[in-house]
Order: C-alpha cells, then structure tokens, then sequence
C-alpha cells in the first residue's frame, strides 16, 4: 500500500512541477516557478522515500534528512528567483496563477488524503506528508495572489508569495530534520 500510493503521489508531483514551470514562465509568475521548484523537489523526496521503503530504519531517517535538507535548499532557489524578478521587473498574469493554482490544490488535496489512509507511517512518509500540506497552503497563498495581481495590475502580491513559499519550504525542511533527529535519538535509545 504505502508504495503503490508514493508512486501514485511521486507521478502527481511530477506532473504539477511541470505544468508549475510551464504556467510560471509563460505567465512570468514567481510564485508559479517557486511552487514548481517546490514540486519538483517533492517528488525528489518521493523518490527517496520510496527507494527507502524496503530500507533498514536507519535508511529512512537518512532519506528523510536528505528531503529535509533539499527543501532548505529548494527554498534558496525560491528566494533567488523572488530576488532576480524584483530587481528585474516581472508582468505576472493573475488568471493563469489563479487557474493553475486551483488545479493543484485540488491535486495537493488528493495527495493529502492518499498519504493519510497509510497507517502508521515512518519519518519518510511523514516527511512526503508535511510536503503535501505546505503545497496545498502555497496554493491556496497563489489563489490570493493571482486575484491581487490581476485586481491591482502590479508584480508584488506574486513576489510576496514567492517569498512566503520560500518560507514554507525552509519550515516543512527544518520540521522534516527534527523529525529525523528525534527518530534518531529513539534508535539510539533503543538500540536499533
């Protein structure tokens, strides 16, 4: 069960990172990209959780700090690119962030559901789950940024919400390595 739905969820997130990145650049939206990059490096952790799956305990928190350390990563490259549009100007279209952005959530939120009927998960897939939830909370940030940008006819609700999924991504990151740490001093505790 728990693989078959990280495959179904890793082809999903696949799927959003690249209509993400098509919608950002024709639509020239920062929180489009920020949230394909986001996807993109979900489904990383989604690969990783799954090559971890059959693995000893011992593999899957290493998986899990890798996803977590990825996220912090992913999430300078959101504030690059948030930087790189400020300096350079940007012309985001408010309808197609909107439009995007209810389709994801809408995948987001079957993700959500797939990964909380597995029972007892480990530290990977609770690591795949924190991932879901900050996506269906960036989507839900791009819905209010698309309807300012188009209501006001200026770039900064996009670049804001570039920043703030940023910031997600760095939060679900450092959430995901407490959660591998505790997991870590467990097995030492207990001897596994």
């Amino acid at each position: 069960m728990e693989r078959r739905t990280l495959w179904i969820v890793l082809a999903l997130n696949i799927g959003l990172a690249v209509a993400f990145f098509a919608t950002g650049a024709f639509g020239d939206s920062s929180a489009l990209i920020a949230n394909g990059l986001d996807n993109l490096s979900d489904s990383f952790v989604y690969a990783i959780s799954l090559f971890a799956l059959s693995r000893s305990d011992k593999w899957k928190r290493g998986a899990a700090n890798v996803s977590g350390g990825l996220l912090i990563l992913f999430a300078a490259g959101i504030l690059y690119d948030a930087w790189r549009r400020y300096i350079g100007g940007s012309d985001p279209l408010g309808t197609i962030m909107i439009a995007m952005a209810l389709i994801a959530a809408a995948i987001n939120a079957v993700c959500v559901w797939l990964l909380a009927k597995l029972k007892d998960p480990d530290v990977s897939i609770r690591a795949a789950n924190t991932f879901s939830y900050n996506d269906f909370a960036a989507n839900l940030g791009i819905v209010l940024a698309g309807g300012l940008v188009a209501w006001l006819g200026t770039n900064w609700p996009d670049l804001v919400v570039g920043v703030i999924v940023a910031g997600i991504a760095a939060w679900g990151g450092i959430d995901i390595l407490r959660d591998a740490h505790g997991e870590h001093h467990k097995a030492v505790h207990t001897g596994k």
